[in-house]
Parts: C-alpha cells; sequence; structure tokens
C-alpha cells in the first residue's frame, strides 16, 4: 500500500529547526484508545505530524489492524478522532532518537502524560515502546499487552514502537500484534 503524497521532505535545516519542537495531541473526550509515542522525531516535528518520517509503521499497522479503513497519512491524523482514536506522547519535544531522553525525563513525562488521560479519559491508553514504558511508568519488568495498573479508568495496553529504527518487528507482527490489542479493546 503506498501513502499518499504528502508534501515535501524538511531538509537538514529544518530537521535541526525541528529540535525540542512539539506536535499538537490529536486528542477528543471519551475517545476509545490514546495511542501514546515515545516523542516526536525532528522529522515529525519538522512537518506538525506524527509518526510522519517514511520509515515509521505506525499508520500502515494502524490500517492493516482494522483500526482504520484505509491507508492515512500522517497529515490526516485527525481523520483518526472519527474512528475514536488519538495520539499523544510520553515526552512533548523532539529529538533526533528517543534514546536522547533521560529516564528522568521520561519519568516525568508519564506524570504530565497521566493528568492528560486523567483529562480527557480515553478507554485505553496504547503505549507505544516497551523501553519507554518500563522507564516511564517504572516497570522494569513489564511485557507488551495488557498492563494490571490504570490511569483513573483508562487500561492500558502496551505495544512495540512502530519506528523504521525498531528493526525488532517487521510490519506484519505489528499489524498483528495491533489487531490483538483491537479485539481486546472492542471486547471491553
Amino acid at each position: 500500500m503506498r501513502r499518499k503524497a504528502g508534501g515535501a521532505r524538511p531538509d537538514s535545516q529544518q530537521l535541526l529547526a525541528a529540535k525540542d519542537k512539539t506536535v499538537p495531541d490529536v486528542i477528543a473526550p471519551g475517545l476509545d484508545v490514546l495511542f501514546c509515542g515515545i516523542n516526536p522525531s525532528l522529522y515529525s516535528a519538522a512537518l506538525g505530524q506524527h509518526f510522519a518520517r517514511p520509515g515509521n509503521r505506525f499508520w500502515p499497522a494502524l490500517h492493516q489492524a482494522g483500526f482504520t479503513d484505509r491507508l492515512l497519512h500522517p497529515s490526516e491524523s485527525s481523520e483518526l478522532l472519527r474512528a475514536g482514536c488519538g495520539i499523544t506522547n510520553i515526552v512533548a519535544r523532539a529529538t533526533a532518537t528517543a534514546a536522547e531522553l533521560s529516564p528522568e525525563e521520561l519519568r516525568k513525562g508519564q506524570i504530565a502524560l497521566a493528568a492528560t488521560v486523567e483529562r480527557w479519559r480515553p478507554r485505553w491508553l496504547a503505549v507505544l515502546g516497551i523501553g519507554a514504558y518500563r522507564h516511564a511508568f517504572v516497570r522494569p519488568k513489564a511485557t507488551l499487552g495488557r498492563q494490571a495498573e490504570r490511569i483513573g479508568d483508562a487500561n492500558i495496553w502496551v505495544l512495540p514502537n512502530p519506528s523504521g529504527l525498531n528493526a525488532h518487528y517487521q510490519l506484519a507482527e505489528l499489524a498483528a500484534l495491533f489487531s490483538a490489542f483491537r479485539d481486546a479493546a472492542r471486547a471491553r
């Protein structure tokens, strides 16, 4: 499946200028699922779009898992709201890699994330990245899948990071894990 064109790619100066910028959340009250990335990439911040880097598998995995009826382009992220889904991040500031975030910054981000979840009240929070979840939530032995803890009324599910830099999971595996989550979330 091909993505539709989304404009010019950011050049190296635009990427450097995107450091520490933020990408606005895609959020509304009472969503079924709030997907939570680790933090925006420089590419995403330069374009102002979540999961915008061409190698990121978030949008294809979301579609293949049945969350969307077609493959959305990052510029169409507001379409997720119609599907009962939204997007936020543990840490709002953009970096070249998530490795630039300290465990302390991830823990502080989790506090802000909890406030966001309590304010908007999604049924599910889907954290995208087991390592970031372990650090941010101080759960060093956490595994993928449903977590025992909750934030307010929101259930928590951990999925792999869909970044193209995460070579542990290919698109088919990501889509299968996203699909298993979708089935569990629909089962209530």
